[in-house]
């Protein structure tokens, strides 16, 4: 009897740490989508702004492809985050958000580029 409620506590520890990753991975995805979002849409219209030419024009209709493209997913905005240098490997590891990180391309890793 003592080892059954001693397996059920056990259990019921395990899915508690469960939940708690899942939380912590959950603001992590809020975190993508309210701090680093914009500043990769910031990112990527000032560049297309920068590299308009007679043969590249990036007008309105290109920033907006490019935007929906890069934003449509929350490992994409991290993607263009990371290649785009608006944050580094040590922020995700500073942060505690490496292994988010690590499970989110994973998860979305057909959505990446």
């Amino acid at each position: 009897m003592e080892i059954i409620a001693l397996l059920a506590l056990l259990a019921l520890l395990w899915l508690i740490w469960q939940l708690v990753k899942a939380k912590r991975f959950t603001r992590f995805k809020q975190l993508i989508d309210r701090e680093l979002k914009s500043q990769v849409i910031d990112n990527i219209i000032a560049e297309l702004e920068e590299t308009r030419s007679d043969v590249y024009p990036n007008n309105a209709c290109h920033q907006e492809a490019t935007i929906a493209f890069w934003t449509q997913y929350k490992s994409r905005i991290l993607h263009a985050a990371l290649q785009r240098e608006i944050i580094g490997q040590q922020w995700l590891k500073d942060s505690g958000n490496l292994r988010n990180a690590q499970h989110l391309f994973h998860v979305e890793r057909q959505y990446l580029p």
